[in-house]
């Protein structure tokens, strides 16, 4: 959870004016929210409301077609201090290290280990050394609890545990923040519960989280902050006991109505 301190003035994310559009259609039609350090903000709305794209827009695996994304004060799509030009793609790759990312397919390496799969990227992009990515490894799958698993491989994981194996990967990048894209969509109940408890320890943990998700008991247990996304707007936003007690939006209540037990 959020802790106040100084260096609190700048958030960890902040989203301005975000628009994105697909030919004539308007996705996302200006969205502006900030998350602090050690915030859960979960999106919520029903499909095609933007959230996906909105996700995908922060971390610029879509490129917005106007807004930008501050990722501890630094602007994604252009060059700070008064520099108006566009980053280079290989400036965005630096900075998109800092955004781990779990989306709804788990996208394992299929000829590696469970240790492999989490190790790759700490050796490949951040230059670790192979002993200290292996104990980082070991480290983060200790915190998905599948420690046990590390030398299987994928096809021999149920959906649940790979999609742990993919919440350990972005875990071991050591990323600012943890974006997650629907991460129990393709899960049966009981495998969507053992993700559920990850990421509530994650959170129970301080670690600085987007969650866009239609599982309504985690919005309302774990989140800091709830955003209901309507036609690529924010219609609701706030405190979870505010959003899913006393929604302003009709909206809003008409959507809880629906998906909440």
């Amino acid at each position: 959870m959020h802790v106040e301190s100084g260096v609190d003035a700048v958030p960890a994310i902040r989203v301005v004016d975000l628009h994105k559009r697909f030919g004539t259609l308007d996705v996302l039609r200006g969205v502006s929210f900030d998350v602090r350090r050690g915030d859960v903000v979960s999106m919520i709305g029903a499909s095609g409301s933007g959230k996906s794209t909105l996700l995908r827009c922060i971390n610029r695996l879509e490129t917005p077609s106007s807004g930008e994304v501050y990722i501890d004060g630094e602007p994604m799509g252009h060059r700070g201090q008064g520099d108006a030009k566009a980053r280079s793609l290989a400036e965005i790759n630096m900075m998109r290290r800092d955004l781990g990312m779990v989306f709804q397919q788990f996208n394992l390496w299929p000829h590696m280990t469970v240790l492999g799969n989490v190790i790759e990227a700490p050796i490949r992009v951040r230059g670790m050394s192979r002993r200290e990515a292996t104990a980082l490894g070991e480290e983060c799958l200790a915190r998905v609890h599948l420690e046990e698993k590390s030398k299987e491989y994928p096809a021999r994981l149920s959906g649940g545990q790979q999609q742990r194996v993919a919440i350990a990967r972005a875990l071991a990048m050591r990323p600012k923040a943890m974006l997650f894209d629907e991460p129990t969509s393709s899960l049966d109940p009981e495998l969507t519960d053992e993700v559920l408890v990850v990421m509530r320890e994650l959170a129970a943990d301080g670690t600085t989280m987007i969650v866009v998700t239609h599982e309504m008991g985690f919005a309302r247990e774990a989140s800091d902050r709830v955003l209901f996304l309507h036609n690529g707007l924010i219609e609701e936003e706030g405190p979870p006991s505010q959003v899913f007690g006393a929604p302003k939006s009709e909206r809003c209540r008409q959507f809880l109505s629906k998906h909440v037990q």
